[in-house]
């Protein structure tokens, strides 16, 4: 009888901690420049470190890439400075910032067969 009273005190407790845990996050990161408002839906939910290291990234210019003359430069690396300033909102010239991070990461995420390819897997409603 207190074996099972003890068990069941057990499973109660492991359960209030691992709530805890889950509702201790606040904070929940999100991609929200400026340039991309007004939206029609929530910002895409993105930690940025739990990806790449989920992911298993290294090298930050598969995703921060640099480019000249409107070509990509491979080997360079636009890390530590945001996309719109290279991708306007209004793209006249180049591509557009929401058409750059939806190509960036529904193309990797297809490539790869991995993460979410529609809408709703990124932009998460609360």
């Amino acid at each position: 009888m207190f074996r099972r009273i003890g068990t069941v005190m057990l499973a109660f407790a492991t359960l209030a901690l691992l709530l805890a845990v889950a509702f201790a996050r606040t904070d929940t990161p999100r991609l929200e420049p400026e340039a991309l408002k007004p939206q029609q839906r929530p910002a895409a939910v993105f930690d940025h470190d739990a990806h790449n290291e989920k992911a298993k990234l290294e090298n930050c210019a598969v995703c921060h890439h640099d480019a000249k003359d409107g070509k990509i430069v491979p080997e360079g690396s636009s890390e530590g400075t945001p996309c719109a300033d290279c991708h306007a909102k209004a793209a006249t010239k180049g591509t557009h910032l929401v058409n750059a991070y939806h190509r960036q990461c529904m193309n990797c995420h297809k490539t790869s067969g991995k993460g979410p390819t529609s809408c709703g897997g990124c932009h998460v409603r609360d």
